[in-house]
């Protein structure tokens, strides 16, 4: 059955001039219904089979326990208990008072009103619509004193409070009236200007996402038209040189007559691709570096499965950035590299960097860190899903697979912003039936990656769960790390929105260091504030030189303001450690001729 509108959604002014078709409407409201079906169909196939067993997620668990304990607080006084309800009932009627006489035709202030930041209600029909602004100030009215719930619930543990302010959060984001068609004006708007074609396009790309999600929900983010690694992304030139089973070892053509003598060596996390450092050409981190005259090497990790289960901490070090540093020696005879590593990439970075230190072993110039964190204090809200029982389940669940699937910490790193990463998409796909556009950021952020189970575990425990690798007690390959003794000049790169890699985390890392330590703030956030190109002309960054015991409110108070781009002020800073240049190095050598071409095959394993 086809839809009887067509596949391009209404919008503006043609939906004013679009009349409503209720044959239309009919047809469109039985193909949604047909669709529905083929979600459901998606969606039971897998446990039919087995494929998938249906558990209550650990999330679910912790959450009801979490509110719990912040219920008992108020429940164990009946005059809590009262006051509480007495409150939500004053602002209850405070509203009901104020829609009343705009009713009447009388002029009367909004009991609440969102944040002029807040998308969800940008729409001005949110305001005019006496209906819909009465729903938006009930919803805004019941999630302002549930979050006042937690707030003021005295006894519990920083931890628990934590836990408790970020379900409350995905809670009332979940159950925003912009998430419901006859709750969202715009939703129904269109819903009438098509008569119902946006609903028959909805339910059928939902029912493709969990069939593409293998019975789980996939939510879509990007068209993936037009986006494919290798073609129209991560196509600066270049060669694999070397592989192991844990990654490929790449190295890029130059584009210049001279380059700097020491190499560049990009460490990327494997949470993500490392293409996110090579988009687009006009955005490319690694192609700007090339053109700068920079010899650039970036390993691209292997998509594990149950078979590198078993694969740890020490191995991805030692086959990795270890392993790359020996062969960039044999590929251009230069015994030290200049390093940078992103995200988790930085924080392995900086494990083997102290690791050469305690070995005595000088194989680095300068280090430079993109959002990575090496104390794990101020760590953010990904500190909501880690404790001991958290973690004890999510191992339980790796053993088994061997790898932690990547849909799982992409849903987890998606949570921190699920307006903007979860729900925006709920209503624009689903419920106004629009197509998401192509788009080579998000194409990247929905290409995620396994883990191995022994890696990640590693990784939670010793860095989130118990801080071990600031306070000088992480062991690695029996080695205990001390980053003191880490002496090379660091570039540290925090951004100021960051909800990954706080920067007030990245600043207070920056003390440990043993050497010269230059502590960047650029504007935006994980992304973008790293992939923010010259040419762009966008955001800022700032910098101070005072990095002591200081928080980023005190240090910005310091701080000069430069518009556009760190990168420029970066390379000026590589090139005044070691501004040497030899002629341009071809790729690979006799002894390590090119495998394939960039970027390699292991990046475009999907998960």
């Amino acid at each position: 059955m086809s839809t009887a509108t067509t596949d391009k959604p209404s919008s503006g002014a043609n939906q004013s001039e679009t009349k409503f078709d209720a044959e239309a409407f009919a047809m469109n409201v039985a193909q949604a219904m047909e669709s529905g079906g083929k979600a459901l169909a998606a969606y039971l196939k897998p446990r039919e089979s087995g494929e998938v067993q249906d558990r209550p997620p650990p999330e679910l668990t912790e959450m009801v326990k979490t509110f719990t304990a912040v219920a008992e607080y108020w429940l164990s006084d009946s005059s809590r208990s009262s006051d509480l309800q007495t409150k939500l009932a004053k602002d209850y009627l405070d509203l009901w008072g104020s829609a009343a006489r705009r009713m009447a035709g009388q002029n009367a202030e909004p009991a609440i009103a969102p944040s002029p930041r807040d998308k969800r209600f940008a729409d001005p029909e949110w305001k005019s619509n006496q209906f819909f602004d009465f729903v938006m100030q009930l919803y805004l009215l019941t999630t302002k004193w549930a979050q006042e719930l937690v707030r003021d619930a005295d006894g519990l543990d920083a931890h628990t409070r934590r836990k408790a302010e970020f379900y409350v959060q995905q809670v009332a984001n979940a159950i925003s009236p912009s998430n419901f068609v006859l709750t969202n004006p715009e939703v129904l708007r269109e819903t009438m200007a098509s008569s119902g074609g946006n609903l028959a396009r909805g339910l059928k790309m939902l029912a493709e996402d969990i069939a593409a999600g293998k019975g789980m929900l996939k939510i879509r983010q990007s068209n993936p038209d037009n986006l494919v690694v290798g073609v129209n992304m991560a196509t600066t030139p270049g060669k694999v040189i070397y592989q192991n089973e844990m990654m490929q070892l790449i190295q890029y053509s130059p584009t210049t007559e001279k380059v700097l003598r020491t190499p560049l060596l990009i460490v990327p996390p494997w949470i993500n691709k490392f293409y996110i450092l090579d988009l687009k050409p006009e955005k490319s981190y690694i192609k700007w570096c090339v053109d700068q005259g920079i010899t650039v090497f970036v390993i691209s990790w292997v998509n594990p499965d149950k078979r590198l289960g078993t694969k740890s901490w020490e191995d991805y070090m030692k086959e990795g950035p270890l392993t790359a540093m020996d062969v960039i020696e044999k590929v251009t005879g230069e015994m030290k590299v200049h390093t940078a590593g992103y995200c988790v990439g930085g924080t392995m970075l900086a494990t083997t960097l102290a690791w050469l230190a305690e070995k005595r072993r000088q194989r680095v110039s300068s280090a430079t860190f993109f959002a990575a964190q090496v104390d794990f204090t101020h760590a953010g809200d990904l500190l909501v899903f880690v404790d001991e029982e958290q973690i004890a389940a999510l191992e339980h669940d790796m053993k088994a697979a061997g790898v932690l699937e990547g849909s799982k910490m992409a849903m987890a790193f998606n949570m921190l912003r699920s307006n903007d990463l979860i729900w925006s998409y709920v209503v624009s796909n689903y419920l106004k039936g629009q197509q998401p556009s192509a788009f080579d950021l998000l194409h990247w952020n929905s290409d995620a990656t396994r883990m191995t189970q022994a890696n990640h575990s590693y990784y939670l425990r010793n860095c989130y769960l118990e801080n071990r690798l600031s306070t000088g007690t992480m062991v690695l390959d029996n080695t205990l790390l001390d980053l003191s003794k880490v002496k090379v000049p660091v570039y540290n790169l925090a951004t100021r929105e960051d909800h990954i890699a706080p920067a007030e985390s990245v600043l207070y890392g920056s003390q440990f260091f043993g050497g010269p330590v230059k502590y960047v703030l650029s504007g935006s956030g994980h992304i973008a504030g790293v992939v923010n190109p010259p040419t762009s002309n966008k955001y800022q960054y700032w910098t101070n030189d005072n990095i002591k015991d200081v928080t980023v409110a005190d240090w910005m108070k310091g701080a000069v303001e430069h518009k556009g781009s760190w990168w420029p002020d970066w390379r000026e800073w590589l090139g005044s450690l070691d501004p040497e240049e030899v002629p341009a190095r071809v790729v690979g050598s006799e002894a390590l001729p090119p495998i394939e071409d960039a970027p390699g095959s292991y990046v475009r394993v999907r998960a």
